[in-house]
């Protein structure tokens, strides 16, 4: 199509530039490496087209290019509305156009390519309209993957325009509105499935976050962030519910089942009411139309969307907060220059991992071993900014953004999915280090995170099997930021660093040094707060001198692993006493029993410590090496030796 055509010109024109000597900065306004530790650049807003041009040839074609672009994705999101669901999916040809594509049937299934792929042997190439092959006159069948590319092509080239700076060009201020209207529409969002979500968050949100200037996130950001931030809240909500609350009426296996052909006439009676209770069992099943699939590969392509959504949502998340991706490689490559001041060896900063990349010797590498340009280092001035200026944003000036991204990322460490537990629990701790200083955050820190993180833990779910390490530390940052008065290194790594008391207030501690400045540490709640504390005392067999028992441990023993077992043995009393209450899993729906049953004795952390003289016994014989072979050879040679020179000077 004409879209892709375009954004194949228009990423090479991108990367081109991107090479250039100025790495991608207009030649007008880069900032040489002498200057480039100031904190205010002549870039870092609005550049006119002109001048962004003289790098990006492409640039000036997006004036023509975008009003349509925006009305082609305006049209082809306007299919997935409930009116026209209703209509399409009565029609006996015309609601394959909603349907899932063969390719997509078949990656979820994660069957072996070597096979043939759809085609091949156990494929699913005619599985979604069957009777008709892609191969003969009828469309049908191709219709899904042409809206797939449409969609995706758009938004790819939204990405593009993010990345190139185009959608911050004041020659483009005028149709900006139009652009946020489409892309951020409450009918869009509420009528995506799961698929085009996360598409969108990996094609455009992403690169936008990474790509807008620091002085433009309030003008440009939270017209986005903000309803896409709230719509996420809810729709994750509602896809997760029938399964970790299998008990309700409204959730059940059944609701969890993609849209098959013979159940279109009452799903479009459905939507044609547009209500509430459309939405409710459009989320459950992600919004997929699986056609004519099989149920077991349509329950599969749920799981899939379902997981997929949270995982996009939580790697969008970490890239924006310098957790991995460009901007984690600026603080990486920072973290190793003041490793190499601080031993005084300038040969760190040449060394890295190897790599096809860096086979040069002698050159500076990065942190993960790629080779570094000349203006390296005004581009990462310019990324530190913006990591520094996008953490504030993001949690503490705009106060609808802020909270539905933690509570989004709050409830997603409750939801049964290892990757996006594991990666929200990260994302927690640079909360902890930007907003536990503020007492606004004080409910959403000290009670919801913790008693999820807490209930998590107690609980002991098989699918956590693995993360109550990373649980345990999420547990300890909050613990010491909101109650102790002590701050942890990054990520919750390091000993409590013990803030003192206010000498004028007693029943304060004084802030942090570093309050201001989350990539260093962070801050502390000057006053106390007992949430973490009420909700430890509330598990069975925790009393208050247990309570008081811990935080005077926790303040004597101040080292990571000593505070990390001090809150592993409470926990492991209060997990006891509830295996003893509960007598096991207490749900009635077999289909999610297995998947929240609790983790056996072997299994589970809280229990290792009785385990761990027993996990690996000893070898039965003496391990013999290679080096003690050859070290034994050489010892005897010397002997050898030894014993010649003997008879040389031996006396007759």
């Amino acid at each position: 199509s004409a879209f892709n055509q375009l954004l194949s010109v228009g990423k090479r024109c991108h990367e081109a530039a991107k090479k250039r000597p100025g790495g991608g900065l207009p030649p007008t306004t880069a900032t040489p490496p002498t200057l480039s530790t100031q904190s205010n650049f002549p870039d870092e807003g609005p550049i006119s087209l002109s001048d962004l041009a003289i790098n990006d040839p492409f640039v000036p074609l997006w004036p023509r290019i975008l009003p349509t672009l925006l009305c082609a994705l305006d049209a082809v999101l306007q299919l997935w509305h409930p009116n026209y669901q209703a209509v399409l999916l009565r029609h006996n040809i015309q609601r394959y156009a909603l349907a899932i594509s063969d390719e997509e049937a078949y990656l979820a299934t994660k069957q072996d390519s070597t096979a043939g792929g759809v085609y091949g042997e156990g494929g699913t190439a005619g599985s979604i309209v069957s009777g008709w092959d892609r191969r003969d006159v009828n469309l049908a069948p191709k219709w899904s993957g042409w809206l797939n590319e449409l969609r995706h092509t758009c938004f790819q080239l939204l990405g593009l325009a993010a990345g190139q700076r185009v959608l911050f060009a004041p020659e483009l201020a005028g149709i900006f509105p139009r652009f946020v209207s489409v892309i951020v529409d409450e009918r869009h969002l509420k009528s995506m499935e799961n698929r085009h979500l996360t598409q969108y968050l990996k094609q455009f949100l992403e690169i936008l976050l990474l790509s807008c200037p620091a002085t433009l996130y309030q003008s440009h950001l939270s017209p986005i962030l903000g309803p896409l931030f709230e719509h996420l809240q809810y729709r994750l909500q509602c896809n997760w519910a029938p399964i970790i609350e299998p008990n309700t009426l409204r959730s059940s296996s059944e609701t969890t089942k993609a849209l098959t052909t013979p159940a279109c006439e009452n799903a479009a009676a459905l939507a044609s009411n547009t209500g509430e209770e459309w939405f409710l069992t459009y989320y459950a099943r992600c919004g997929l139309f699986v056609g004519d699939l099989d149920a077991v590969t349509g329950e599969e392509v749920v799981e899939k969307a379902r997981v997929e959504l949270s995982r996009a949502l939580s790697d969008c998340l970490q890239a924006a907060l310098a957790l991995k991706g460009e901007w984690g490689l600026v603080l990486a490559n920072q973290a190793k220059e003041e490793q190499a001041v601080k031993k005084n060896d300038p040969s760190k900063l040449k060394s890295g991992p190897r790599t096809r990349f860096n086979d040069q010797e002698g050159r500076r590498v990065n942190a993960d071993g790629t080779p570094r340009s000349e203006n390296d280092i005004a581009i990462e001035a310019r990324k530190t900014l913006r990591i520094n200026s996008m953490c504030r944003f993001l949690l503490l000036e705009n106060e609808k953004i802020a909270g539905f991204l933690v509570l989004t990322v709050i409830q997603c460490l409750g939801y049964p999915d290892v990757y996006t537990c594991r990666r929200c629990a990260r994302i927690c701790h640079r909360i902890l280090e930007t907003v536990s200083w503020n007492e606004q955050y004080t409910d959403l820190l000290g009670n919801k995170m913790f008693s999820i993180v807490v209930k998590a833990i107690v609980t002991e779910p098989k699918w956590m099997v693995g993360l109550e390490w990373d649980m345990i530390n999420v547990l300890r940052d909050v613990y010491c930021r909101l109650v102790l008065g002590q701050t942890l290194l990054p990520g919750g790594q390091g000993p409590g660093l013990q803030q003192p008391r206010d000498p004028t207030n007693p029943a304060l501690f004084e802030q942090s040094k570093s309050v201001d400045k989350p990539l260093q540490g962070g801050g502390v709640l000057c006053r106390s707060s007992d949430m973490p504390r009420v909700i430890l005392s509330r598990l069975p067999s925790i009393s208050v001198e247990n309570i008081q028992t811990l935080d005077k441990g926790l303040t004597e023993k101040r080292a990571a692993k000593d505070q990390k077992d001090l809150l592993r043995e409470l926990l492991l009393a209060a997990a006891e006493a509830l295996k003893e209450t509960e007598g096991g899993f207490s749900g009635n729906d077999s289909t999610f029993g297995s998947l929240f049953e609790r983790a056996g004795t072997a299994e589970s952390l809280l229990n290792q410590k009785a385990q761990r003289s027993a996990i690996v016994p000893d070898i039965p014989e003496k391990l013999v090496t290679y080096s003690m072979m050859q070290k034994h050879k050489e010892q005897e040679n010397t002997d050898e030796q030894a014993a010649a020179l003997g008879d040389i000077f031996k006396l007759s």
